[in-house]
Parts: C-alpha cells; structure tokens; sequence
C-alpha cells in the first residue's frame, strides 16, 4: 500500500511538473523553445530501497528550456546532469568531503523525462552526508 500511494504522488508531481506549464497555451502557438522537454520529480525517503521508502521530501527539477522549479539549487543540479546525459549513476563525488560511516540510508529517487526521454531511477546511500555529497548537488535538498 505505502509503495502505491509513492507512486501515485510521484506520477502526480511528474505530470504537474511536466505538463503544469502547458496549461493554457493554445495548439496554433509556436514552441517556446526547441529543446526537447527535462522536467524531474526528485524524492528523498529513508530505509533500504525505494520499494519499502515513503518519500520525506520531493522537488521539481525542470532544466529545458531553462534551469527551474523547486529545487533549491536548480542551475547547478541541471548543469551536472547536462555534463553526464542524464545519466545519474555518472554523477561524481564532491572532493574533499568526509562523512562518518554511520549506517543511516537515505533513498533517491528521480522519475520524469530528460531530453525527451522517460527516465526512471532509484538509489540508496548509507547516509545523507553521502548522498549529499554525491550527484553535483541533484540530491542536495
């Protein structure tokens, strides 16, 4: 049950996100933009896997045709997912940050479309300084 009602406020935040600033425009307007659409729901849970986590936090994340939403660091989020594709398994390390070996984990999740395609992911980190300090700030929220 808990998983369901995850997904369903996700999907909710996504199609909001995604479709939000669609609302009103008129199908005989020209495109605002040529980028093809990234607009991300990103999520921030605790337990052991996306599967069994309830999300504690969510934000939008838009980066086409400009860097937007509720993130709080939406120009540097959508410049280190730009610098990777979109691949956020790619996503360094911040240098120079230690973080203790507490056992606290911290799932991600981030669900929506990058340049035009679906894009679904989940990972878990040990703690929240890790996740933090991982992902050029995409999970700093």
């Amino acid at each position: 049950m808990r998983n369901t009602a995850r997904r369903a406020a996700t999907r909710g935040l996504a199609v909001t996100a995604v479709c939000g600033p669609l609302a009103g425009t008129s199908p005989a307007a020209a495109p605002a933009s040529l980028h093809a659409p990234s607009a991300l729901v990103l999520t921030v849970g605790h337990g052991e896997s996306a599967a069994g986590a309830a999300p504690v936090r969510a934000v939008t994340l838009t980066c086409a045709p400009k860097a937007s939403g509720t993130h709080p660091a939406a120009g540097p989020a959508c410049a280190g997912l730009r610098g990777t594709g979109g691949d956020f398994d790619a996503l360094a390390a911040a240098d120079g940050v230690l973080c203790t070996r507490e056992y606290a984990p911290v799932v991600v999740t981030a669900d929506g479309v990058w340049e035009g395609r679906r894009l679904s992911y989940g990972r878990t980190f040990a703690n929240e300084c890790l996740k933090n300090a991982t992902g050029a700030g995409v999970f700093a929220f």
